[in-house]
């Protein structure tokens, strides 16, 4: 009894609501005009039930628009997944197309040459000096042999100097163990061209009568039978010529991008002696 009169408000809004819809239904039921005592119950009950109609209709509404968010949202996870997957495909076409690019400056490099190659991919570069030497995915089983040229599309990479069945150990001309004559392209003078460790090269034994200026393109001379004659090895960038030294001292860029290497060429040449020397 003490629930019912602390709620008596409320039970005589839903009595009045209640008796509205039964009499609504009656009179509906039975097709006439309302008489005064269901018009007043009508004018009483009318506004309780426009509440009540409308809370209802804002609930519905509610549930209605969370359900839509969360349908929403799993839309548009599902859409960013197809967005990632899009992204990683994308990626992986546009590294076969630049690979692709890459092949295709390799092939057009052989198709120049009459030396016979074997393509093979950078898989490692030497972790106690910077850019010194590679490994690559041909060996023994593939007709490598130690002192074998390497070289890409660009000029000249190394040397072979390890060999296993299946891989094989470069040394870069920037290393500074490495040694390749050549020869200045337009005037014919001959040097020494020596890894400092860097993209950078010394270019030695040039005699102070040679005609060699800032800009000159170095090749191989073919001297020593290891490197074909006529392969870039880079760019003259400095010259000193002091009348103290016996020699000029030039300073030659690589004209390879080492920081961008990952697939390279070994020239097999026909009667090539294991260990032969770079150098004369």
């Amino acid at each position: 009894m003490t629930i019912f009169l602390e709620h008596r408000a409320k039970w005589i809004s839903y009595l009045f609501i209640l008796l509205s819809l039964i009499l609504l239904s009656l009179s509906i039921g039975k097709g006439r005009e309302w008489n005064p005592a269901e018009k007043l119950v009508i004018e009483i009950t009318a506004p309780f039930q426009k509440i009540f109609t409308g809370t209802i209709s804002t609930a519905r509404n509610i549930w209605k628009n969370y359900f839509f968010l969360v349908e929403t949202r799993q839309q548009n996870l599902r859409l960013n997944k197809k967005i990632d997957l899009l992204e990683i495909e994308n990626s992986r076409y546009q590294e076969l197309l630049l690979a692709n690019q890459r092949l295709q400056q390799l092939l057009k490099f052989q198709e120049n040459t009459e030396e016979t190659f074997l393509p093979a991919r950078v898989i490692g570069w030497d972790s106690s000096a910077l850019f010194k030497s590679i490994i690559i995915s041909k060996g023994e089983n593939d007709g490598l042999k130690i002192n074998m040229p390497v070289v890409n599309s660009k000029g000249v990479v190394g040397r072979i100097v390890s060999i296993s069945p299946n891989y094989a150990k470069v040394l870069l001309v920037t290393d500074q163990n490495s040694a390749v004559d050549g020869l200045v392209q337009r005037s014919r003078c001959r040097g020494m061209l020596k890894g400092r460790g860097s993209s950078e090269c010394f270019f030695d034994y040039v005699i102070k009568a040679c005609d060699i200026e800032t800009g000159d393109v170095i090749v191989t001379s073919g001297l020593g039978r290891a490197f074909p004659k006529g392969l870039y090895l880079g760019t003259v960038k400095r010259i000193d010529d002091s009348p103290d030294k016996l020699f000029k001292d030039v300073v030659v860029v690589s004209s390879v991008d080492f920081s961008k290497l990952e697939e390279i060429l070994v020239i097999l040449r026909p009667g090539f002696i294991p260990g032969e020397q770079i150098n004369d």
